[in-house]
């Protein structure tokens, strides 16, 4: 019985040659051994979870976390192959509230976990065993090692989650909509929405007409002071004003949203922001085409969107002033300039950007809006992978205070994936006003050279030759659109097709511009002269 037992026992120990091993049995092998097996247990933990338990520890343990490790690597291989083959796909699944909040948690319980097996490590390195400078770099390397893992993944869950969080603010819950004549057509709409005002007037509105297989884009501007626009077919407010938006000089387009907010919301039953949704359709019917859906901008919180991506590159034609309290409402004067933002390259800030976009002092509406367009392509020039990734949690933060839309969510990944390719393709532009147009068309506007304006803009290259005399062609051809800062006495200049145009940083007598020489001048009630000097401000290009 105890040749039985003894024979039992040992069976159960493991063969004299393993305990000779060092990798489990460390226990009387060589400080440079020892050292050695630390950094390999370490490294394993770090490239292939649970291969150190494996070797060195507990082998059920082990087993499991590679189980674990191999589903992860298979599932990130269906994501890459997917990012390749169909991207909006990819896109959709993680944009997808009830599975991103499953991505969320599946990532905070492998951060918990790889960090729990980096823990287990250390206990397998055995320190005690170790020298004292080495067992201090061991323990350096092994944290590192799990905040390089571990806390990467913990980092990408909580990014996620506030990614989860900003789409379901910004993003409608609707249906996803189709293309209209293979295009998607965008409403943005910027403005304020003070505390004291019902229903945001929007200060700019352009739409973003983007190709639906090509990404191919084009921005169509509508000054805010457009007269008797057209509510498309089938609108509520077509039945209110049938010949159109007119009734005097108040009924601008920008107006329409606070009108609807204030007046006519109970004809749209079931919209989140009947003023918003109504503009949508004035475009619509003013431009001939079908405006799928809006995004609304607050401008204020525009300035923080700016500061997030760390500022813009802009390359500015002209002086632009950061307008002082109003002192005329009626002929829109105002008192000394708080600032100047100056002529040639400028990074600016969101104060600044928001200002050189909103400055409309000393020139007329078309050169502001010249000016926004620029400051728009600058933004999506400078919105690039790098850039979002370092400053995600910014831009988004900043994002869900910015922008409002009725985009639905389940549509997420297919305008990304138009946006990626929109990037680099050159842009086209409209504006109903100069310098497409005489200053006064948005006063009178003649919608069938509104329509067929922007059938040539979205529609195939002209042949040459066929232009229509009453359109002015130069703002049609793909490159940022710059001159329309022409003061509204003089007639607009032709704009430039890139940023082939020169900074005006001195007089014509050659002496150089100063913010100085123009507080002088309109401390002196010399305006002319300030205009004269800003003429060109509308001028602009993205760095």
């Amino acid at each position: 019985m105890s040749k039985g037992f003894a024979a039992a026992q040992e069976k159960s120990q493991p063969p004299r040659s393993a305990l000779t091993d060092p990798v489990r049995y460390p226990s009387g092998a060589a400080s440079p051994v020892l050292a050695k097996r630390a950094f390999l247990l370490i490294l394993m933990t770090l490239l292939v979870p649970g291969s150190a338990q494996i070797v060195a520890g507990n082998r059920r343990l082990g087993r499991f976390a590679l189980r674990v490790t191999l589903t992860a690597w298979v599932l990130v291989i269906v994501a890459l192959v997917l990012l390749v083959v169909s991207r909006p796909t990819l896109i959709n699944f993680i944009a997808n509230p009830a599975t991103s909040l499953v991505l969320v948690i599946v990532l905070a319980l492998l951060a918990l976990g790889w960090a729990a097996l980096f823990l287990n490590t250390l206990r397998l390195v055995r320190p005690v065993l170790l020298e004292t400078g080495t067992r201090t770099a061991v323990v350096v390397t092994l944290v590192l090692a799990m905040l390089l893992s571990s806390g990467s993944l913990g980092y990408a869950a909580y990014l996620l989650n506030v990614g989860r969080d900003a789409i379901g603010t910004i993003f409608a819950n609707g249906p996803a909509m189709e293309p209209s004549e293979g295009r998607y057509n965008f409403l943005m709409m910027g403005g304020d929405a003070g505390a004291d005002r019902t229903g945001r007037r929007p200060d700019s509105l352009s739409v973003i007409s983007v190709d639906a297989k090509t990404g191919k884009a084009a921005i169509i501007s509508i000054p805010r002071n457009l007269q008797n626009a057209q509510f498309s077919e089938g609108s509520p407010m077509r039945k209110i004003y049938p010949d159109g938006y007119d009734c005097g000089n108040e009924c601008l387009i920008n107006a329409i949203n606070t009108e609807v907010t204030n007046k006519y919301k109970d004809l749209y039953p079931g919209v989140q922001d009947p003023g918003a949704q109504a503009t949508l359709e004035a475009v619509s019917g003013t431009l001939g085409i079908k405006v799928q859906a809006y995004v609304l901008v607050d401008m204020d919180g525009f300035a923080k969107l700016i500061d997030a991506m760390g500022g813009i590159r802009i390359k500015a034609g002209g002086w632009v002033p950061i307008s002082g309290p109003t002192i005329d409402e009626a002929n829109g004067i105002h008192g000394m300039p708080l600032g100047w933002i100056p002529a040639g390259e400028n990074k600016l800030d969101g104060y600044h950007a928001l200002w050189y976009g909103r400055s409309r002092e000393f020139v007329d509406d078309y050169a502001r809006i010249a000016r926004q367009q620029c400051v728009q392509q600058a933004m999506l020039k400078q919105m690039d992978p790098a850039t979002l990734l370092a400053k995600f949690e910014g831009i988004v933060k900043a994002g869900t205070k910015v922008v409002d839309s009725n985009i639905s969510a389940s549509q997420l990944g297919s305008f990304v994936d138009l946006a990626m390719k929109s990037k680099g393709q050159p842009v086209s532009r409209l504006t109903i006003g100069p310098p497409d147009f005489d200053a006064s068309f948005s006063t009178v506007p003649d919608f069938n050279k509104i329509h067929q304006a922007v059938d040539k803009l979205l529609g195939p290259a002209p042949a040459a030759g066929a232009a229509d005399d009453s359109i002015r062609q130069p703002a049609l051809v793909p490159g940022p659109l710059s001159a329309a800062g022409a003061p509204s006495a003089t007639k607009p200049s032709p704009s430039p097709s890139s940023s082939d145009f020169t900074p005006v940083t001195t007089t014509p007598e050659g002496e150089p511009i100063t913010e100085q020489m123009l507080n002088d001048f309109k401390r002196n009630g010399d305006e002319q002269s300030i205009r004269n000097l800003v003429a060109t401000n509308g001028q602009c290009a993205p760095l």
